[in-house]
C-alpha cells in the first residue's frame, strides 16, 4: 500500500517537477500517510495503528509505545523537510538513516513474504538519498512565463506597467 502511494503521489509530481524531485515530495506524501498511523488508535481503518506498530517493533527495542512516537514524528519532520528546497539534502540523509533503522522492525513483522518486504523497504533510502542529492534545485512555474517589464504598485492602489 505504501508503496503504491508514493509510486501515485511521484507520478503526479512529476507533472510539475524533474524526477528527483517529484520523487522526494512523493515520499513526502506517503511518510504523512505512514506518520499518521503512529498517533492514530488502532482499528479505525485499512492503516494499522499506534498499538498495531507497537506490536511491530522487535523486543530489543526500550519503550515501544515512545519509540512509535518519536518515528512518527521523525517521519512528519522529513516530510516537511523534503518540501523544503533548503533542507531537502539533509533531510534525505537523514531519512535514508531512519530507514535503515526502521528495517529490523519491518522485517520483523512482515506480513508478506520478505523477498518482496525487503525489496519494497530498500527503496525509500535509495530515493530519500536520491532526493539529497537534488541540492535544492529551482523549476519554473507551470506554464507561466516571467517577461521582461515588472509590475509595480503605486500609493493609490492601481498597477502600472514599467
Amino acid at each position: 500500500m505504501t508503496l503504491a502511494v508514493f509510486a501515485v503521489a511521484s507520478l503526479l509530481f512529476r507533472l510539475r517537477f524533474p524526477w528527483r524531485i517529484a520523487a522526494a515530495h512523493g515520499l513526502a506524501v506517503m511518510l504523512v500517510m505512514t506518520a499518521s498511523a503512529h498517533f492514530a488508535p488502532s482499528g479505525l481503518g485499512f492503516m494499522p495503528g499506534h498499538d498495531d506498530l507497537t506490536a511491530m517493533v522487535p523486543p530489543f527495542v526500550p519503550v515501544p509505545s515512545l519509540t512509535v512516537y518519536a518515528t512518527g514524528v521523525l517521519e512528519l519532520l522529513g516530510a516537511l523537510g523534503l518540501v523544503l528546497p533548503r533542507t531537502r539534502p539533509a533531510a534525505g540523509w537523514c531519512l535514508a538513516a531512519l530507514f535503515v533503522c526502521l528495517l529490523p522492525a519491518n522485517i520483523h513483522a512482515a506480513d508478506v513474504p520478505l523477498w518482496f518486504r525487503i525489496p519494497e523497504q530498500l527503496v525509500y533510502p535509495v530515493v530519500a538519498v536520491a532526493a539529497a542529492r537534488t541540492r535544492g534545485r529551482r523549476v519554473k512555474p507551470l506554464g507561466l512565463s516571467v517577461k521582461d517589464s515588472t509590475i509595480s504598485s503605486s500609493y493609490d492602489g492601481s498597477t502600472s506597467k514599467s
